[in-house]
């Protein structure tokens, strides 16, 4: 198979630092913060132009602790008051997410680098975890369960846990704080959030948001702090005992960090960490529904989403021409401003990302690897400090190393099957285990994949890509990936404690497993 030439490979002219720093500083201001005076270590920058758009101050010492304490005061309140009252908060934020999409789609773009429907989906990602979580406050639901003892209820109920410290990270820096907050606040917890150093300005947006719904509706403001910094200032909640829960969303490296330093204080840990995610495709798939979807999961984001596509098992029967279809689809992408409406794949966040995907792809080459399309940085002219890439479809002869490990960019590896059982072990072989997908109209496949002996991933898809979660469904995967469940279903349960309630309403006092004593 032969490289297609490339449609269209940049969208529009990319705008200038100092023009978005002013969009930056009215999407701030409509969203109720002031930007002060450039002075700070924590340095603001769009993956745009690659400049710099604030100089801000990082939290010290004194004042993460000052933020933990004072949340851990209004959860001595918060915590008793009824949860339906706790989600009118959460529905008032979620209004004023309506009120200020667009500015904090923005913000997003600018800090991040997504096209503009990413962006104000992953804003409405925040309106819609708001609904469920307003919902959720009216479905905290126990259990009662049979009493072996005649005249006695044995029961269960869930009560507040206490501070959740959210450690968030760049690649969705509004959606993931949402879905921790949301339901975090109607369980009757408070909440500390470090974002990412990289998203500073949309953190600042939520801050003031949240704050005002508290305002409105009378809850404590310091129900929900921000803490801003680098490593040291997330490093201070994992450390701090009054931080009952740490939802931390990052890489493994860093999850294998936390995980040991929550747990030997005895406090809890939900951990979003790596993917390295797999689809299938068999020889019954409807080929051009398979690549609609595998295009979208391995290049949306400029291939920086946890759940982006990495790896792609294709039956040999069926390999080239779905390469062909793919190859083709890759060389129409339009790389460029991440503003403009045509632009369908923005900027790498920083220029260190291009460092990795470029070894990755000389790694991938050493062992044998074939680039099908892409892999090129583009607008080096007029960006020199930015990262535009072409998405990059790499043929690999086996699952190597490079394959195994997860490259936060657009590239996609390509391996062929000759059996299911095959398919599964190469889709299975890897320390990751967070989202894949079958194609297929093969109903035993479909199941099979389904089935305990199939995808080892704590989501898995038939006939859809592997990104693009819905926020009804629990996310998060297993192995490597952590084992943590955000957002839907009864995920909520990580937020709560649980107590198990006995209540004996006749007059004696039988013990349980029929005890005699005195």
């Amino acid at each position: 198979m032969t490289r297609g030439a490339p449609v269209t490979e940049i969208s529009s002219r990319l705008p200038d630092t100092d023009s978005l720093r002013a969009r930056a500083v009215e999407s701030l201001r409509r969203c109720g913060v002031e930007p002060t005076a450039d002075g700070g270590d924590l340095v603001s920058r769009t993956p745009l132009t690659g400049g710099t758009l604030f100089h801000l101050p990082s939290s010290d010492r004194e004042q993460v602790d000052e933020a933990i304490g004072a949340a851990h005061a209004a959860f001595q309140e918060w915590r008793t008051v009824p949860a339906p009252q706790r989600g009118a908060l959460v529905k008032r934020l979620g209004e004023l997410l309506i009120e200020h999409q667009q500015d904090l789609a923005d913000l997003v773009t600018l800090e991040v680098g997504k096209i503009r429907s990413e962006a104000l989906g992953e804003v409405q990602e925040m309106i819609d975890i708001c609904d469920y979580g307003v919902g959720l406050s009216r479905q905290l639901y126990g259990r009662t369960m049979a009493s072996e003892r005649p005249g006695h209820r044995l029961s269960e109920t869930w009560h507040p846990l206490g501070v959740v410290g959210v450690i968030s990270a760049f690649n969705f820096p509004v959606a993931v704080w949402a879905w921790n907050t949301a339901v975090a606040l109607v369980c009757g917890d408070a909440v500390v959030w470090k974002p990412s150093e990289l998203t500073p300005l949309t953190a600042l947006a939520c801050d003031a948001l949240l704050t005002r719904a508290a305002a409105d509706v009378g809850a404590p403001t310091d129900v929900h702090r921000l803490v801003l910094g680098h490593r040291e200032t997330g490093e201070r909640l994992v450390d701090d005992a009054r931080v009952a829960l740490v939802s931390a969303t990052g890489s493994v490296r860093m999850g294998r960090a936390v995980g040991p330093r929550v747990a030997a204080r005895f406090g809890r840990c939900l951990l979003e960490l790596g993917g390295n995610n797999a689809a299938i495709v068999t020889p019954s798939a409807d080929l051009d529904l398979a690549v609609r979807g595998i295009v979208f999961a391995a290049a949306g984001t400029a291939g920086q989403r946890c759940t982006t596509l990495r790896r792609l098992i294709v039956h040999e029967d069926v390999a080239d021409r779905l390469l062909e279809k793919i190859v083709h689809a890759y060389d129409q992408l339009t790389v460029g401003n991440p503003f403009a409406a045509d632009t369908l794949v923005g900027p790498l966040v920083h220029t260190s990302a291009h460092t990795a995907m470029s070894r990755a792809i000389e790694a991938a080459q050493a062992d044998g690897g074939k680039v099908l399309s892409g892999g090129e940085r583009r607008l080096q002219e007029e960006a020199s400090e930015a990262a535009y890439v072409r998405p990059a479809v790499v043929r690999m002869p086996a699952q190597t190393d490079i394959v195994r490990e997860e490259t936060f960019a657009p590239i996609l590896y390509v391996l062929t099957y000759r059996s299911f059982e095959d398919a599964l072990a190469l889709h299975n072989g890897v320390p990751q285990g967070l989202s894949s997908s079958i194609f297929t109209r093969d109903q035993r496949e479909a199941e099979r994949f389904l089935a305990p002996d199939g995808s080892d991933c704590g989501i898995a898809n038939v006939n859809i890509g592997t990104s693009g979660a819905e926020i009804g469904g629990a996310f998060g995967g297993e192995k490597e990936t952590g084992g943590g469940r955000e957002s839907g279903s009864d995920a909520w349960r990580a937020y709560m404690r649980r107590a198990t309630n006995t209540v004996n309403y006749s007059d004696d006092l039988p013990l349980a497993q029929g005890v005699n004593f005195l």
